[in-house]
């Protein structure tokens, strides 16, 4: 990827200091919020002692669960109404908005104590009293299925939430039947943490003479975190003005109305001031919903040229002590369409199995569930090349969808939009030097060091959404500059720059002079989701560059009117209508200026467009060198070759692959939230949660193979995910690869050192 950038235009406020994130709003008459949070991972509450708390210095407040249940509140509902194996329902898991009966995780809400300072509010809760009954806990998925195992909500039965199934499992039986080879692989996908830049915060205040509230937050979408607060707390959704500037991250896990803002709303309403409360890190630790952590089982059919001819997965995920609101759609229904990744397999079937333990929820991580689609049916193949003697290469070649074969609906019902796999391939080859690999790994043999390389390739599905329309609005001020209106608002991928140029280049003029406000309580009611899925810019891109279409329609008709001539005489060139055949003309920003002051501008255009999806494409190959000494593995060079459709600019969108990869590197290499038997986290801080650091991530080379989608009036496709989805399977291929030359067979992720060392002293005996 190349091309010229002059830097972002939100580069300098957010470099210098001048962002403005959740902790940095503040108000005079503020008042300061401390959760407590449950110390144990499964127990009853047998009651709550507030006496010392209620009677600390500078206490306004306490809100328990009692206070939250009175008030009718409850989370927003789960987003899977769709139903399940043999027609069944999910299963109504208790969630609570503050632990009133019993606590199911480590770090569970319990009560809210507000102070007129953050560390009289922090003492107050200390000092509350819990009277628990432990209770047996279960931290593993398939050890919550066991007989015998404990039940987090005994009126359920057991512990098994919701069981999805998809695909022909009649036809995959019969297919595997008459194989000539299946490959079986059991994966772990271990449980991460977010760990944003900015830790979870939200900031509530209340106007009791209009009845509503304004909740500052940082959240990937005001319209989804409206009415999830909405749904929670009864309040209506026209009560509500969510605020969100600046977002120090999202990757998936900023997307919901957690329980903490709604219980401040309660608290900010009585105690008739503002209430802020900032989470510390150990708080994201433990209470941020999670991502990942799945036991992934893959079957491969193969007929005897190579061909695969079916496949067949079970998935065992880990949802934790209550399902979020788009953990076990992401984990379900999400994945099914593309299980099959970016291979003509025929015939597939698949089975989800959704299960409650006594550890933190968990909900979509950047990718979601596609680097668990893609790591599963990656290693599969190689396995399958590795048992059959076949060139991993060229087995993939094999069984790749053709370019001509697009659109392409798989067996498990998704329909891909374009791409082109062949030529992904062939170009990740060329550009990673793949078949200079031998000479290289002789020269780190006699150097005493394993290597290995991997070349993966991927699909992943990005954009959709709830809504049905994504609407955006062009409005013009009295200096007759436009301003561009977006539910979409960023977490680092640059909206305040790609935006107004997309606008810019239909207007012609320089997108300097264009205002992007995005996530404004105060503009235009509009209807869209937030900046998830891989979505924004052919959702809010396109509708916005649709919508200036419209505005330079309607400047036509007015301008034809301003000339003195006919509307089909009249042209639009490099930002000005033009007569044609004379000199007479007026740019379109002059005709703006026309209508300063009026209520109304006739130039103002609200658009909405369907929300489309599109499948960006993508391949990858890694190379690594590791130290049998030490475990150590050193990654040595990276090359991607990714289709996002037409780029509309080439630094942000690289920007983006770079964040995804670095994220893939962390999950591979770094990153597990590890818990002890009774459910307490033992990786809850920087001291014991390894993070990837930037110089990790060496080598890195990418290029763009662009086929544009159908699907969208920029031909765009999703950028965002595909760093991490790729990376994961094409990093953990490449290390099993060198590792293999001295046999070691299998290794769960993540690759620290001491796991890789042990898995050669294990293998050499």
């Amino acid at each position: 990827m190349s091309g010229d950038f002059h830097g972002r235009r939100e580069d300098k406020r957010l470099v210098t200091g001048q962002g403005k994130y959740t902790s940095d709003w503040n108000f005079p008459d503020q008042t300061y919020a401390h959760f407590l949070r449950a110390d144990r991972g499964h127990a009853e509450i047998l009651g709550l002692d507030l006496t010392e708390a209620l009677a600390s210095p500078g206490v306004l407040a306490i809100i328990t669960g009692a206070d939250t249940t009175a008030a009718g509140y409850g989370p927003a509902p789960n987003m899977v109404k769709f139903p399940g194996k043999g027609g069944s329902k999910m299963k109504p898991v208790p969630r609570e908005v503050l632990a009133h009966k019993k606590v199911v995780f480590v770090g569970q809400e319990v009560a809210l104590v507000v102070a007129t300072t953050a560390l009289e509010a922090q003492d107050a809760a200390e000092r509350i009293v819990v009277d628990y009954r432990d209770l047996p806990a279960v931290i593993d998925a398939e050890a919550a299925m066991e007989p015998g195992a404990p039940v987090l909500y005994p009126e359920l039965g057991d512990n098994l939430a919701f069981d999805f199934e998809y695909g022909d499992q009649a036809g995959t039986d019969e297919a595997f039947a008459r194989a000539a080879h299946v490959t079986r692989l059991v994966l772990d996908a271990p449980r991460i943490v977010g760990n944003p830049m900015e830790p979870k915060a939200a900031l509530v205040t209340y106007d009791a003479a209009r009845d509503i509230y304004d909740v500052y937050s940082p959240s990937q979408g005001i319209t989804g975190l409206r009415s999830g607060l909405s749904v929670g707390t009864g309040v209506p959704e026209e009560k509500l003005r969510c605020h969100a500037h600046d977002v120090g991250g999202g990757f998936g896990i900023r997307g919901e109305a957690y329980t903490e803002y709604l219980t401040l709303m309660l608290a900010a309403k009585k105690v008739g001031k503002p209430v802020k409360w900032v989470a510390s890190r150990t708080e994201t630790f433990v209470s941020d919903h999670h991502g990942r952590g799945a036991k992934l089982f893959g079957e491969l059919a193969l007929d005897k040229d190579g061909k695969f001819t079916a496949m067949r997965v079970t998935w065992w995920i880990n949802a934790g002590g209550y399902l979020s609101t788009p953990g076990a759609f992401t984990n379900t229904l999400a994945p099914s369409g593309n299980i099959t990744s970016i291979y003509k397999i025929p015939v597939a079937h698949g089975l989800h199995r959704v299960i409650l333990t006594n550890t933190t929820p968990t909900t979509p991580y950047r990718g979601a569930a596609r680097p668990n689609v893609s790591y599963l049916i990656e290693r599969l193949v190689d396995e399958a090349a590795l048992k059959l003697g076949i060139d991993r290469v060229d087995l993939r070649r094999r069984n790749l969808i053709a370019s001509s074969e697009f659109p392409f609906k798989t067996a498990t019902g998704a329909t891909y939009d374009s791409g082109d796999p062949h030529g992904l391939l062939e170009d990740v080859l060329k550009h990673s030097d793949f078949s200079g690999f031998p000479a290289r790994k002789a020269a780190s043999k006699a150097a005493g060091k394993l290597r290995g390389i991997s070349c993966c390739i991927f699909i992943e599905p990005s954009g959709g959404g709830s809504s049905p329309n994504e609407e955006t609005f062009i409005k013009f001020g009295d200096s007759g500059n436009p301003v561009l209106y977006t539910v979409s608002g960023p977490s680092g991928q640059g909206h305040e720059t790609v935006f107004p140029e997309i606008v810019g280049r239909e207007f012609g003029i320089a997108p300097e002079n264009i205002t992007l406000r995005f996530s404004d309580p105060d503009g235009p009611p509009l209807q869209g989701d937030g900046t998830i899925g891989s979505r924004s810019l052919m959702s809010h891109g396109g509708s916005l560059m649709l919508a200036a279409r419209e505005v330079v329609k309607k400047g036509r008709d007015l301008a034809a009117t301003h000339l003195e001539a006919a509307v089909e005489d009249i042209e639009f060139t490099e930002g000005a209508f033009r007569v044609k055949g004379t000199d007479l003309s007026i740019t379109l920003l002059d005709l703006a200026r026309k209508y300063a002051g009026k209520d109304v501008n006739p130039l103002d255009t609200k658009y909405g467009l369907p929300a489309p999806r599109a499948f960006p494409t993508g391949a990858h190959v890694a190379e690594v060198e590791v130290d049998a000494a030490t475990g150590d593995v050193e990654l040595i060079s990276y090359v991607g070759v990714d289709d996002c459709g037409n780029v509309i600019n080439h630094a942000l969108a690289e920007g983006q692959v770079h964040g995804g990869l670095m994220q893939g590197f962390g999950q591979v290499f770094d990153e597990v939230c590890i818990y002890d038997a009774s459910g307490q986290m033992l990786t809850a801080s920087f001291m014991d949660y390894c993070m990837p650091r930037a110089h990790e991530l060496k080598g890195l080379r990418l290029y763009d193979r662009p086929v544009p989608s159908p699907s969208n009036p920029l031909g765009a496709k999703g950028v965002g995910e595909a760093g991490a989805t790729g990376s994961v399977p094409t990093l953990a291929c490449a290390v099993l690869d060198a590792l293999r030359e001295v046999g070691v067979k299998r290794l769960d992720l993540p690759y620290t050192p001491s796991r890789v060392w042990g898995a050669i002293r294990d293998a050499r005996g």
